[in-house]
């Protein structure tokens, strides 16, 4: 079982970013890494807006095995974490949270640029 990468040198094109941009709970994170090492899919988890939801943008969450050219590169809670920089204009200021309650459990962003979400909380507005 392999752990999260951590880059001393960061890839050709990727800059550094913090948890201004995008931050992660200590229970997102210990989530997403036992997801991570269960998926075997990447060692990056990738978050990123895209057109559609009830309310216009949703959010997408997927593993990748490396950042592309141009994303942003965000340690937090024990996960690397990439945005596009398009997304990042979406994302800034993002908290993600995990509960594992019966009722309403999951995966919870907590948006500040969001005007408007629905009620299942994967999508919003700007």
């Amino acid at each position: 079982m392999s752990t999260p990468a951590t880059p001393t040198a960061l890839p050709e094109g990727v800059r550094a970013g913090n948890e201004q941009l995008v931050q992660l709970t200590p229970e997102a994170g210990t989530k997403v890494t036992a997801l991570m090492a269960r998926e075997g899919q990447g060692e990056f988890l990738r978050l990123a807006i895209t057109g559609g939801g009830c309310n216009g943008l949703s959010y997408k969450m997927k593993f990748t095995p490396v950042p592309r050219r141009g994303d942003i590169l965000v340690q937090t809670a024990g996960v690397p974490v990439v945005v596009d920089s398009k997304s990042a204009l979406f994302l800034k200021g993002t908290r993600l949270d995990y509960s594992d309650a019966m009722v309403a459990g999951g995966f919870k962003f907590s948006n500040p640029n969001a005007k408007a979400s629905c009620s299942c909380g994967e999508s919003f507005s700007v």
